[in-house]
């Protein structure tokens, strides 16, 4: 058996921009569940196809995964963005039309932001109507609750 045929001694590294097994740091995960009323989960399933394709196509690259209820039911359709050592932001009353556009342009500002702490001011309108919750990073846990500088 000749060097080309055995393993390697040593391990293969490749750079994490080659590997395609490589996720994004941020996450959208789309509540798929949610209905107006008694109406059927139509808007969930529309808003994740339509960021999947939006993220798909380049720009701001994302995870973007369907979700079964963030518990947000009076506020459909829920989003929840998260990032590992991020706050995670919760919102709701989404739809396709406006959503798609604002959730884009909010993880760009996200991902470029320090633990994901985009200003209230630097979110689209529909984001700060709908901001249901803005849950801080587990990484740390001030007593003065600040975030760290």
């Amino acid at each position: 058996m000749d060097r080309s045929e055995s393993p390697s001694d040593a391990p293969t590294v490749t750079a994490p921009e080659a590997r395609a097994d490589v996720q994004p740091d941020v996450v959208v995960s789309v509540c798929t569940t949610c209905r107006a009323a008694d109406a059927p989960p139509t808007v969930g399933p529309a808003l994740l196809a339509a960021l999947r394709e939006v993220f798909e196509a380049g720009g701001e690259p994302a995870r973007v995964r369907a979700v079964q209820c963030l518990s947000v039911c009076k506020r459909p359709v829920t989003v929840a963005v998260s990032g590992a050592d991020r706050y995670t932001f919760l919102f709701g009353d989404l739809d396709v039309e406006r959503g798609v556009p604002a959730l884009t342009s909010f993880v760009s500002a996200y991902r470029m932001s320090n633990y994901g702490l985009v200003p209230w001011r630097s979110r689209a309108e529909v984001l700060r109507k709908g901001t249901v919750a803005r849950i801080p990073p587990a990484i740390w846990s001030p007593d003065d609750g600040e975030p760290p500088k």
